[in-house]
């Protein structure tokens, strides 16, 4: 029994002896694990932040008509450049009947006035020629008669007014013509040759017949995440990029931040608007969708690594990296600066030649020998 029981261990040391050398032979054949490095490079690194939105007028004038009536005709279209005080349109006038029946009731009134301030006129003109009365009783009735004709005259006019939208003796007042308040190019005509349109007035906005704006002064209009807007400002530089006009980018600087947020899509959105230095040489239609790359920071020609290649203590939290020395590798503290979330600038700690490790291979080998 108790050679057996010996024979048993012995045999189990010598398995056991067997497999160690084996996986000491094992490992010895195994590549050793060589870790990459990569150097520092100069380089500009920007932090940027995008919102989206469109490009639009810096002011966009809308055109409406001062009376109710048919559009008679239309003179321009859109991408038309006109000038203030050009024709826009043309527009006929329906009379409402209730008006019309009041302005020929004002002539009627004013006839009569004028009838009878005629007779009072020449029968005080006969009693002067007399020598009945004086001249003064005289000026007096021709005053009132004088005033008789100008009432009846204005009665007239406002007859005309009613009936066509326009009378004799207002030249370019005439309320059937619109025309253009600023000079501009035509963004859009809203209306054709037969629609109704509604007068402007202080409880109707009125129709719109045409809209004016200055293309060469326009404006980025977005919206940016609430995440955001506490990292940006008035003032901040903007490159604004259209997906229209391809290979361009217009510079521009913010100058708006909405004060309020809206929800749209279950997140808070605050507008903002940033004015374009416009290229003369490249024309941008009004509505064309936009990003806005708004810049944060911006470091020119800095010494720079990739962000992955930094690591952080898990006490102090303190950046540091593995500079190559010899066989081995020595920890560096460094100090961080702009980061664009791919490179970051080291402002101290290593120099331009050291070779930095690149730590996540380390982690990968690991995970290959476990």
């Amino acid at each position: 029994m108790k050679k057996s029981v010996t024979i048993f261990i012995l045999v189990f040391i010598v398995i056991t002896f067997a497999a160690a050398m084996y996986y000491l032979y094992q490992k010895n054949q195994e590549d050793p694990v060589v870790y990459k490095t990569e150097k520092p490079e100069k380089k500009s690194i920007v932090k940027k932040t995008v919102a989206t939105g469109s490009i639009l007028p810096l002011e966009e004038v809308l055109i409406k008509p001062n009376i109710s009536g048919v559009i008679q005709e239309v003179y321009v279209k859109g991408g038309d450049n006109v000038k203030k005080g050009d024709l826009i349109a043309k527009i006929r006038v329906i009379p409402n009947l209730t008006s019309l029946n009041n302005a020929k009731n004002q002539i009627q009134t004013a006839k009569i006035a004028l009838d009878d301030q005629k007779r009072n006129y020449d029968r005080q003109k006969a009693l002067f020629d007399k020598g009945v009365i004086s001249r003064q009783d005289l000026e007096r009735a021709d005053v009132t008669y004088k005033q008789a004709q100008q009432d009846y005259n204005a009665a007239n006019r406002s007859y005309d007014i009613v009936r066509t939208g326009s009378t004799r003796g207002l030249g370019n007042s005439a309320n059937t013509l619109i025309r253009a308040t600023v000079s501009g190019m035509v963004l859009d005509v809203p209306v054709e040759v037969g629609n109704q349109v509604i007068e402007a007035n202080n409880f109707n906005e009125g129709t719109t017949v045409a809209s004016l704006a200055d293309v060469n002064k326009l404006i980025f209009e977005g919206k940016i995440d609430e995440s955001d807007v506490g990292k940006i400002r008035e003032g901040l530089p903007l490159e604004i990029t259209v997906g229209a006009v391809e290979n361009t980018v217009f510079d521009a600087v913010l100058d708006y931040i909405a004060p309020k947020g809206v929800l749209e899509n279950g997140a808070i959105q605050f507008e903002i608007k940033g004015t374009l230095n416009k290229q003369d040489t490249t024309f941008v239609r009004v509505g064309l969708s936009a990003n806005a790359s708004i810049i944060l920071a911006k470091a020119d020609s800095v010494m720079a690594i990739k962000e992955a290649l930094v690591q952080f203590d898990k006490e102090t939290k303190a950046p540091y990296v593995e500079i190559k020395n010899g066989d081995g590798f020595d920890r560096k503290d460094v100090t961080l600066g702009v980061s664009d979330g791919i490179h970051v600038e080291i402002k101290d700690g290593i120099a331009e030649n050291d070779e930095v490790k690149v730590w996540n291979k380390i982690k990968e080998e690991e995970e290959k020998s476990s």
